[in-house]
Parts: C-alpha cells; structure tokens; sequence
C-alpha cells in the first residue's frame, strides 16, 4: 500500500491517542466506551505509525503533500 496519509494527519491522530489514553489513565473511561476508544485510538496509531489509511485508499483521498 502507498502512503496516504500526511503529516499534519498523522499528528492529529497521534493527538487523538493521546488524549484517549489520557482520558482512560484519568479513569474517565470505563466499561464498553474504554474497549471501543480504546480500539478506535489502536486503529489511529497504527494508521499514523504507517502513514497508510485503508479507508482512505478505499475513498481515493491523500492527505500527503504533492510534490
């Protein structure tokens, strides 16, 4: 898979991680809300650590810089 996915992207979603591992640290999140959050924030950072979004191949969208 080509890379499609930005940098400004990736730091937005690695924010998102952050905040969602934060918010479960905090004990903000419990229960089914933590599993989901928890799965959403594992799919962002692996999306963000390979610079390739299935979803966005899917869509034909790239957020990466023309050169």
């Amino acid at each position: 898979m080509s890379k499609n996915v930005g940098m400004i992207d990736r730091l937005l979603r690695l924010a998102v991680v952050v905040a969602i591992a934060v918010a479960y640290a905090l004990g903000h999140l419990s229960g089914t809300i933590a599993i989901v959050l928890g799965a959403v924030a594992l799919a962002l950072l692996l999306t963000s650590l390979f610079s390739t979004c299935p979803a966005y191949s899917l869509l034909g969208v790239s957020t990466c810089a023309r050169r």
